[in-house]
């Protein structure tokens, strides 16, 4: 199969990236479920990016710089900023629709800006509080218009086929599971992209979607791609608490329009933590909430609109008004119950300013990739931005290779499709009971011992139990008919090892990563990434 381009993902970076190189050669993207099925299309907030003539990017590059706890690349901040107000233009030139407030005054197109935490200004581009679905919807219309690009839904990618050019390793296309026929193949590709988006189904609680497991950042490091700053998990610090929809995510718009964190007994508690009380950057709140649950023993704590004008909430917030409301809790009478849950990787495969990866003829981009732009903590809303942009370059920079002949497959890669469609293994199917079990207790060790607040006690066991299961899960894998589970499960163990290792690594606590046994802040030995590459200290 013929496939110049091969996408790995449908998020905002990988429908991006296609459409723009859709321009100079064939794309085929695959996606494991439905292509609107994304991070992109769970972001509430919206997209940060200088719009308003009170704002600079001067501006939005401190902020940036200041969640990031010092260990932000400025290079690829400024990239980001300066570059995002076209981003965001080429966004609404493809149809996607913002929310408008005639009476913005400064405010470019009347877009209604709204503010997050951690931001000095209003600067949030967003369609009410379902910005991610715009912005997909936007984009999966585009791609379905477009000649030159094949979506394949169904579709989980196995691992990186890797040849040698020129001496230096070169990743020539991926393994691909069609999960419906339950058969392997291979798409020989010129230039691969790694864009599955995050890992928040390695924790038990997560505002991500299934689909969320790391697949691009483990299939990235089996090939021997170097991965960095994976400790760095950002808790959403606000999530509904309902047995119901312990999960559904709750804006830090809301935050950002006023919304007040408080106490059960209605004590707010952020003005203690933060000089910017409830508009603190996402790891003081999510970390001064895990202190104050800890503290009172409560299971949650409030999140108050209450004192809003209620038509006002209504508008503003019309998904999570009726979400809420569906379960029985008017937002506008009474406060939203909420802890933190994983929501976003800091971390993840270590690009350049084109998004190229170290191994030759990868790119990754959105939050598979560790761009530098996060540092230790991502500022609200940086996340679609950096996609945007970085998906830009990683499309104009893809046509150097495109001009050059295509390497052929190692001799390897039809015998593993041959092995992997044997009729004989394919007969020996591994529990599904057996998957479900494994990916339970990573995910509950990584909840209790890898989350707000570690030690090296708890580390330490976490990185032993998790390599027991996924050293059994690797023994397992070649042997058995691979399922969409199955290839979950062997990337979640894997990625789970490598953000222990990173937290084990790091000896000091910073942003999101916060060890007691290691608590200050080590501007002298630990304002670096943490890089781990296959090999290393395994």
């Amino acid at each position: 199969m013929d496939t110049p381009v091969l996408v790995i993902g449908s998020g905002i970076a990988g429908l991006t990236y296609a459409l723009k190189v859709a321009e100079h050669a064939p794309v085929v993207l695959v996606t494991k479920k439905e292509h609107t099925e994304s991070n992109t299309n769970y972001a509430q907030g919206g997209i940060a990016t200088v719009m308003a003539v009170d704002d600079s990017p001067e501006l939005h590059i401190q902020d940036t710089l200041t969640a990031g706890a010092g260990l932000c690349h400025l290079d690829a901040v400024t990239q980001m900023v300066r570059e995002g107000p076209e981003r965001v233009r080429e966004l609404i030139a493809w149809g996607a629709q913002f929310s408008r407030d005639p009476r913005s005054e400064g405010a470019e197109m009347g877009l209604a800006l709204g503010r997050e935490g951690g931001h000095t200004r209003r600067r949030i581009v967003h369609a009410q509080d379902r910005t991610g679905q715009e912005v997909e919807r936007a984009l999966v219309a585009a791609v379905q218009c477009h000649s030159r690009i094949r979506v394949l839904e169904h579709h989980a990618a196995v691992d990186l086929l890797l040849t040698q050019e020129a001496g230096v390793p070169a990743v020539v296309g991926a393994a691909v599971l069609d999960v419906r026929m339950g058969r392997v193949d291979l798409f020989p590709a010129r230039v691969t992209v790694l864009a599955t988006g995050g890992c928040g189904h390695i924790y038990l609680h997560t505002t991500n979607p299934a689909i969320a497991t790391g697949d691009g950042v483990a299939m990235a490091y089996r090939a021997g791609a170097a991965t960095g700053n994976l400790e760095f998990i950002q808790f959403h610090p606000t999530t509904l608490y309902h047995p119901e929809a312990r999960s559904f995510l709750i804006s830090e718009a809301v935050r950002g329009e006023g919304g007040i964190l408080k106490l059960r007994n209605g004590t707010p508690f952020m003005d203690a933590y933060h000089p910017m009380g409830c508009l603190a950057p996402r790891d003081v709140v999510a970390r001064a909430i895990d202190s104050e649950l800890k503290r009172t023993g409560d299971d949650y704590v409030l999140l108050d609109v209450t004192h809003l004008e209620p038509e006002r909430v209504r508008h503003r917030f019309p998904q999570i008004y009726e979400r809420c409301l569906s379960l029985g809790l008017d937002i506008t009478r009474e406060p939203i119950p909420v802890v933190p849950a994983a929501h976003y990787s800091c971390g993840g495969v270590v690009t350049d300013l084109r998004a190229r990866a170290s191994l030759r003829r990868l790119y990754a981009v959105g939050e598979t990739a560790c761009t530098g732009v996060h540092g230790a903590n991502r500022l609200a809303s940086n996340s679609l931005l950096e996609a945007l942009v970085f998906a830009h370059h990683a499309a104009r920079d893809t046509q150097e290779f495109l001009a050059e002949p295509a390497p052929p497959l190692p001799s390897e890669a039809e015998a593993l499709a041959r092995a992997a469609n044997d009729p004989h293994r394919r007969a020996n199917e591994v529990s599904p009971e057996f998957v479900a079990q494994m990916r339970r207790l990573v995910q509950t060790l990584m909840l209790s011992h890898v989350g707000i607040v570690r030690t090296d006690g708890r580390l330490d066991q976490a990185l032993r139990e998790v390599t027991l299961v996924r050293n059994a899960v690797e023994a397992l894998f070649p042997t058995v008919r691979l399922t969409a589970d199955l290839v979950e499960l062997r990337n979640i163990a894997q990625v789970a090892q490598l953000i222990i290792r990173g937290a084990l690594m790091r000896r000091e606590s910073r942003g999101l990563h916060c060890n007691t046994d290691c608590p200050d802040r080590d501007d002298e030995h630990w304002q670096r990434d943490t890089i781990l590459r296959r090999g290393d200290g395994e």
